[in-house]
């Protein structure tokens, strides 16, 4: 085999650390971009908020302000970038502000989160009851024990049995002893906790009503006897082994569905999901256009102090600190960067479905990511991060970019109409229905058929389930 040596010529893309960067914070959320700038204010001391106009220094704690002459620092507020068809009249300028340089100073809540009241547990909560009733503290020791085998819907999973078999001999309690404990837990607090299925559950909280509620005793026959009679909606069924009217059935029914099939439930405890929008859709003179939403946007720029004092400096080790300016000044021009191009997506998504924000969701038209690209002269993949986790606020709610974005099925007049009209549709159509005589998903198909709409009976059951709407014969009621 001979050796040799040869030379080629090759082309091979690049990504400069400047340009990961700028794709890096365009697919991040808002609050992972809070996150990422509070680690950067942390790391870069050249890198610090616009609006601590009295920082001298920066210690490495974004919250942390210190004296800093405002005029020596650079700014990185840029002005809002132009949209198409907008009308500088009417579109109020939008500069990268935080939401702490909108508050009020005179206000009192400023700077006071809303803290969420300490609600007891259920455990907690049972075993307060526990010890405020008047039982022996064996007893009391013999429910607590039932009250820790409750899982988080108040249920008793576990056989009384099962128990029984995993206690200590020495405690000397018998089975006997549990199943009276048990007894003594269900009638504690609230009815129906300590049931161990769910037709025990809604047994216990019927019988603790008053017995001269209309209702009652049938209702209590139907979840003892009958529950999953009842779940099947076979009301046919249901009158003929109770031998009732369909007045009668109603009563017990309405009174069966206001109870409460989790009793543990009410003892939950979930923190609120906040949504920050990127951008706000507003009408005006009849024109729907978007504007960034300045309490998403972190509001930056180079602490000129730190690179007075780099200028100045002559040793070797300024090679690192140079690196952070630059990276500092990368982030801005990157941040900035990613809002403009949330802006131009946000007012061409608008544009496109002007229909939904007059009409609503019957009115969305198909719409796919080539589309927005190709207006915008991006990359569908530019186009794709972009609308990954941005949100939008509307007159009509808060939806995620994603949300505009949908295929089309055809219609008669060759034209197309969106998955999300067709849904709206069959959730129109459900909830104008009888509910003695309920659509089938054919008869839907039909509906939309004669409304000019191709939607076959497969797609229809498809969608329906996707909204979580139940079958027909699950929606049939007396």
């Amino acid at each position: 085999m001979k050796h040799s040596l040869q030379l080629r010529q090759s082309q091979q893309l690049m990504l400069t650390p400047q340009l990961q960067q700028a794709i890096k914070l365009l697919q991040l959320s808002t609050l992972e971009i809070n996150q990422e700038t509070a680690r950067l204010l942390d790391e870069n001391p050249f890198l610090e908020r616009e609006d601590d106009s009295t920082n001298q220094t920066y210690s490495g704690n974004s919250s942390t302000e210190t004296t800093t002459p405002s005029s020596s620092s650079e700014s990185s507020a840029p002005a809002e970038p132009e949209s198409r068809n907008t009308d500088s009249n009417e579109w109020p300028e939008t500069s990268f502000s935080s939401s702490s340089s909108s508050s009020n100073p005179d206000d009192e809540d400023d700077g006071y989160s809303e803290v969420a009241a300490d609600k007891p547990s259920m455990r907690e909560h049972l075993l307060w009851e526990l010890n405020m009733s008047q039982m022996d503290d064996r007893d009391k020791k013999i429910i607590g024990l039932l009250i820790d085998a409750l899982d988080e819907n108040a249920y008793l999973s576990q056989p009384l049995e099962e128990i029984f078999e995993l206690l200590p001999p020495e405690l000397d309690i018998t089975l006997d002893d549990l199943e009276t404990a048990l007894v003594q837990l269900q009638h504690l607090d609230a009815p129906g906790i300590g049931a161990r299925d769910l037709s025990e559950c809604l047994a216990l909280q019927l019988e603790a009503m008053p017995g001269d509620i209309p209702g009652r005793d049938l209702a209590l026959s139907i979840v003892l006897h009958h529950l999953n009679l009842l779940a099947a909606r076979d009301f046919s069924k249901l009158k003929k082994a109770l031998r009732c009217d369909d007045d009668a059935l109603r009563c017990a029914q309405n009174l069966i569905v206001h109870l409460q099939p989790k009793p543990g439930s009410a003892f939950e405890h979930r923190a609120a999901d906040y949504v920050v929008p990127d951008v706000l859709v507003e009408r005006h003179g009849g024109i729907w256009r978007a504007r960034l939403n300045p309490e998403a946007m972190p509001r930056l720029r180079i602490n000129q102090v730190y690179a007075n004092i780099l200028q100045q400096r002559t040793e070797k080790n300024v090679q690192e600190m140079a690196g952070q300016l630059q990276e500092a000044r990368w982030f801005i021009k990157n941040l900035q960067q990613r809002f403009e191009t949330i802006l131009r997506v946000s007012q061409a998504i608008v544009e496109r479905q002007r229909q939904f924000f007059e009409h609503g969701d019957i009115a969305m038209r198909p719409l796919v990511l080539r589309e927005i690209a190709e207006q915008l002269e991006l990359h569908e993949s530019t186009i794709s991060r972009v609308t990954t986790q941005k949100f939008m606020l509307t007159p009509r709610g808060i939806y995620e970019f994603k949300y505009f974005f949908g295929s089309g099925l055809a219609t008669e007049a060759g034209g197309a109409c969106s998955s999300t009209a067709i849904r709206a549709l069959i959730k129109q159509l459900v909830s104008e229905e009888d509910a003695k005589h309920p659509l089938t998903d054919s008869r839907m198909s039909e509906i939309l058929a004669q409304q000019g709409i191709l939607v076959a009976r497969r797609t229809v059951a498809k969608y329906r389930e996707g909204m979580n709407i139940l079958p027909v014969n699950l929606r049939k009621s007396l």
